[in-house]
């Protein structure tokens, strides 16, 4: 995980206008991503990306990469519409990091579930930090233009980012120890009654119930390794992702952690299967 500002920086930060008095409202994304998925229709999906991407914004593909390396060297050319809307949203209470999901088509048809991870930058903007999405089947999704479902904001108390990002890291350690043996034990212990968690080409789960279904398709060990995420300026919201592999197959993993008064629990989690290796 990148390595966050000393003390001095982080006050200034702070007190900067942009982020004093923020109004954390989760619609702050959701416009984000609203006006990110205009652009790819109005421009394409390489400029849309580029703009709406910061700097050291990572994807899949299957590896991690930075977006700007891999779409700033593809050239440009005409693409079938995709289209994407969210339907689940969140935002850190300091309005500097947020995130939402939600269906997507290409060329009109079903192509999955999006997940975006938005930080808001020096000048007010936002700026994704990570984008991608799995094969899931649309369900019963609500149609675009709906108002998204909002993730609650987190009920513990602000610290500092060093020493969020220390608990969410052994948060993550003590998930990983676990699913080494265990998935649906391991999860089971650290999702919010609201979590989302996707995967599989099924819907993406956000019921408890839902959950446990989606939770018995995985693997029944995973072996997961942490890469990189950030935590928010108030550290009560964070992003993490890293390498997952089972037997007879690997991917990677993404998550969303809210600090709560029990903790750190996940808010939304998803893996994303890299296909195998070509012969």
């Amino acid at each position: 995980m990148r390595a966050f500002r000393p003390l001095a920086a982080l006050l200034a930060v702070l007190a900067t206008p942009a982020l004093a008095k923020p109004a954390a409202d989760p619609a702050q994304v959701v416009a984000a991503e609203r006006a990110f998925a205009a652009d790819g229709l109005a421009f394409g999906i390489k400029q849309s990306f580029l703009k709406w991407s910061a700097p050291e914004a990572i994807l899949f593909a299957p590896d991690p990469v930075k977006a700007h390396d891999l779409y700033g060297s593809r050239p440009d050319k005409a693409n079938p519409p995709l289209v994407w809307w969210p339907v689940f949203a969140g935002i850190s209470r300091g309005g500097d990091l947020g995130f939402t999901t939600g269906p997507a088509t290409f060329d009109g048809k079903p192509s999955g579930w999006y997940f975006t991870v938005w930080a808001r930058q020096a000048d007010g903007g936002w700026k994704w930090v990570y984008d991608g999405g799995v094969p899931a089947a649309h369900g019963d999704a609500p149609p675009q233009g709906s108002a998204p479902v909002l993730l609650a904001p987190a009920t513990g108390p602000s610290s500092y980012p060093e020493g969020a990002l220390s608990a969410v890291k052994a948060a993550e350690a003590r998930l990983a120890a676990k699913a080494r043996t265990d998935v649906v034990a391991a999860y089971k212990t650290v999702l919010l009654p609201q979590a989302h968690v996707m995967g599989s080409d099924q819907p993406p789960a956000a019921t408890p119930q839902a959950v446990a279904a989606e939770l018995a398709r995985r693997p029944k060990a995973i072996r997961f390794s942490p890469l990189g995420g950030s935590v928010a300026v108030l550290g009560d919201l964070a992003w993490t992702y890293g390498d997952a592999a089972w037997d007879g197959g690997r991917g990677h993993y993404v998550r969303i952690w809210r600090h709560d008064r029990d903790g750190w629990r996940i808010a939304f989690d998803e893996i994303l299967e890299a296909p195998p290796p070509k012969a």
